[in-house]
């Protein structure tokens, strides 16, 4: 999506998908990775569970869907611009994927453990399969995969057999240490205790098979962002409102429905379909909206800087890291683990506005953020950042 050609509503939708990524991640920055789940270690207030419940149905588990969504979106627009100006899309698209994840990698090694881009890199090779296939194929492999998903909450919870005690007591020692060195430890001892603790004692096998299961969690909201980039959807943002309509009404409540099922009645195991199945769900639900939204009042000024935060993902991605990690980590001001979920959520707004006013500053003066320029110079072997459309000789007739 270049220039004139981009599409505006697609910018906005991912520059407010960041908002809540930054809420659900916000989580992981106060608690770790997998402390984030385990909160009873942690002193939080009548309030705070309050809102972490809200986080839980509201936030987290369905605003990366529509990053993910937003992602097999734009390869397609992508593809199909650079056919436009002549240019072999494949092996442009390896070489951006090849770059994603560097930069994860990079992200994971030296600053936090949340990152997602390596992730979105590997699966891009994975989606290189389906970029020439039918809308129609899309639609029916993304549908198989969310109910392949959907069944894996019908796995029972850990029981209390002794195995399970003693996976218990290793997560909890691994919560406490955690806590302990993220908040009061040097880069290195935090960059130590993040590459080599491991609160499952997961063998390589295992480590296989959930590698095996990441089609499932994520497949279904790549090839549904395919497939709504092959049928054209967000083109017209007016005359589409009807259809935005319909699917805010229709998804919305039903993922929020969903997801609040376990919450609700944690101890009806099958509730766990809900949970799994409502997060995608909801996201779609979340993609209407905002489709809507942005189809009533496209001319108003939060709106472009929701398009702003967008054009500069990847750099906003990045800064949220840094500036979190530089609040909650030892080597900053140490506070992990101490603000509790409420004022952690107040404090995911604050930077979130900071990036809204930043970055429509940022736009008015330069092209690309600083990791999107780095992105399409590798992308397109091009200093400026930009394609070199293939120069069609002139045919001379005889």
């Amino acid at each position: 999506m270049e220039g004139k050609n981009r599409l505006h509503v697609i910018d906005g939708l991912r520059g407010f998908s960041l908002l809540g990524i930054l809420m659900a991640n916000m989580l992981i920055f106060q608690y770790g990775i997998w402390g984030k789940d385990e909160l009873q270690f942690f002193a939080l207030s009548p309030a705070d569970s309050v809102v972490h419940k809200l986080v839980k149905i509201i936030v987290e588990g369905s605003f990366m869907p529509i990053f993910t969504f937003l992602f097999g979106f734009g390869m397609i627009k992508m593809k199909e611009s650079m056919e436009a100006k002549g240019l072999k899309a494949g092996r442009h698209l390896v070489r951006r994927f090849l770059m994603l994840l560097v930069f994860g990698l990079l992200h994971s090694t030296f600053l936090w453990e949340g990152d997602i881009l390596a992730f979105y890199g590997m699966t891009g090779f994975v989606l290189l399969m389906f970029m020439n296939r039918k809308a129609k194929t899309l639609l029916i492999w993304g549908t198989i995969l969310l109910c392949l998903f959907g069944l894996l909450g019908l796995v029972p919870e850990a029981s209390e057999d002794p195995a399970a005690k003693q996976d218990r007591a290793r997560m909890e020692q691994y919560v406490k240490d955690t806590n302990h060195i993220y908040g009061t430890g040097t880069y290195e001892q935090i960059k130590h205790h993040r590459q080599t603790a491991d609160p499952f004692g997961m063998d390589g096998f295992m480590i296989f098979f959930m590698l095996l299961l990441a089609p499932l969690f994520t497949g279904p909201m790549f090839l549904f962002g395919m497939y709504a980039a092959k049928k054209r959807w967000f083109v017209d943002p007016v005359g589409e409102r009807s259809a935005y309509l319909r699917g805010t009404l229709i998804f919305l409540p039903a993922g929020l429905l969903l997801k609040s099922l376990k919450p609700l009645f944690p101890k009806l195991g099958w509730m766990g379909i809900g949970e799994l199945l409502g997060g995608s769900i909801l996201a779609i639900g979340y993609i209407f909206a905002f489709a809507l939204l942005y189809s009533a009042a496209k001319n108003s000024p939060w709106l472009r800087r929701f398009e702003a935060v967008g054009k500069l993902s990847m750099t906003n991605y990045l800064m949220q890291t840094v500036i979190c990690t530089t609040i909650f980590y030892g080597y900053g001001l140490g506070l992990f683990g101490k603000l509790g979920v409420a004022v952690g959520c107040g404090l995911a707004v604050a930077i979130y506005l900071t990036q809204l006013f930043a970055s429509a500053w940022y736009v008015k003066r330069f092209s690309f953020g600083p990791a999107e320029r780095l992105l399409r110079m590798w992308t397109y072997f091009s200093f400026t950042g930009k394609p070199k459309p293939r120069i069609q000789q002139p045919t001379v007739s005889a």
